[in-house]
């Protein structure tokens, strides 16, 4: 007997990145951060008082969001920290989208926002990329709320912080989420500034990518301390203990180190540089990035997706309208990328 409810049943669920079983692989698929995290997470952890596992963590998250306020320079009370930021955006959608229609997101960006919109009764609008995969403003006018992947993913192209205050003014009636997973990598400005004008904007981050903690699950939200406590009452309904002890106070420990940050991303940005070089040395089309990936095209990107895993080389492909032809490549370290561009270069389709 098929148990599920109807809307369980109507659910296309988001597929991730092959998890490799074994050694030897080259992950280029998770978008994760080829470098550890900052020597000061081990440090908190390492003395970290495994007697009070015993009790509960702190459900408000209060060191961690005073660590984030004080990197960004707004208050503890305009963040919200929770268990990835695919949890933030999920509880984003219950708080301001749910029931509502005409909310607007690209229709080639990231997975979950489809998932998340059946889920929470969201009448989505997916607004075409333009021909060079950009994000055109004008399509997001006088919306019920917007969702935009900031740089997006998979096409790694950012838009502008004047362009993100433009939407901000010609959507006042509802919320505009800037899912900013990969803003460090970017040469554009965070939106983080505009939540001290606009009280409709929430910008959501994550400590997967840049800051090397995708095991941990930790993600947050600035934004106006209404949308702050909008998330709380949803979370509250849900889950009062979302981020567990350790993931808090290793969280902290990462975002405090911003010379760490700053040297890894450095070296990732370099990376991504020689990487874009040798693939257009080979005559692939790649899109200028702004992430810690690339989008790279080639009319037979499915074989050369199988030709890269038979020499255990993980990337992604989407068999989907628009970008069949394109590979999403995460960047790696130089020797491993050093790998990717060898085997693409031996592919002989």
């Amino acid at each position: 007997m098929d148990f599920l409810s109807e809307k369980a049943r109507r659910l296309t669920p988001y597929v991730a990145g092959l998890q490799p079983q074994g050694a030897g692989w080259v992950k280029l698929n998770t978008n994760e951060n080829p470098y550890p995290p900052s020597p000061k997470v081990a440090e908190v952890l390492g003395c970290a008082d495994v007697a009070r596992l015993r009790l509960y963590p702190d459900g408000e998250s209060a060191d961690l969001c005073g660590a984030v306020a004080s990197v960004y320079g707004v208050g503890a009370g305009n963040v919200f920290c929770a268990n990835s930021s695919d949890e933030v955006l999920a509880l984003a959608f219950q708080a301001f989208f749910s029931g509502k229609g005409n909310v607007v997101s690209p229709d080639i960006s990231y997975g979950f926002y489809p998932v998340w919109a059946e889920m929470y009764d969201v009448g989505m609008v997916f607004a075409p990329l333009s021909k060079n995969f950009t994000i055109d403003p004008m399509h997001y006018e006088d919306t019920n709320g917007v969702v935009i992947a900031n740089p997006n993913a998979p096409t790694s192209i950012a838009i502008s912080l004047a362009d993100v205050e433009q939407l901000l003014i010609t959507n006042p009636r509802g919320v505009v989420l800037m899912d900013e997973a990969y803003m460090d990598f970017a040469q554009v400005e965070s939106a983080v500034s505009l939540t001290k004008t606009y009280e409709n904007l929430l910008v959501v981050r994550t400590f997967s990518k840049s800051h090397s903690l995708a095991g941990l699950r930790v993600g947050y939200a600035i934004g106006n301390e209404k949308l702050i406590s909008g998330l709380r009452r949803v979370r509250d309904a849900f889950n009062s203990y979302p981020l567990d002890m350790l993931a808090q106070t290793a969280a902290a420990a990462a975002i405090k180190d911003t010379a760490y940050l700053k040297e890894t991303i450095s070296r990732i940005i370099q990376t991504r540089t020689s990487t874009i070089k040798a693939l257009q040395s080979l005559n692939y089309n790649v899109l200028p990035s702004d992430a810690n990936f690339i989008f790279m095209q080639n009319e037979n990107a499915p074989a050369i997706y199988e030709h890269l895993r038979e020499n255990k080389i993980l990337v992604r492909h989407w068999n989907k309208p628009r970008i069949k032809d394109f590979l999403r490549v995460s960047i790696g370290t130089e020797e491993e990328m050093t790998a990717f561009c060898q085997t693409i270069k031996n592919y002989g389709g």
